[in-house]
């Protein structure tokens, strides 16, 4: 499983993976702001209706 350092050390790559697979999924959604991982995180789980576990999973199943 990706910890949420790789993720972000990988996250132009997520990001477009994550636009694919979730259309709704904007911009701003994605936009990552040094030092506010755990808010963007929140962010994306809350708008894809994901827990943080279901979140994790699927991130590393990207």
């Amino acid at each position: 499983m990706k910890s949420a350092d790789e993720l972000m050390g990988n996250w132009n790559e997520v990001k477009g993976k994550l636009k694919q697979k979730y259309a709704e999924l904007t911009d701003d959604d994605l936009m990552y702001v040094e030092g506010k991982k755990d808010e963007l995180m929140g962010r994306l789980e809350a708008k894809l209706g994901k827990s943080k576990a279901e979140f994790q999973k699927l991130i590393s199943e990207l």
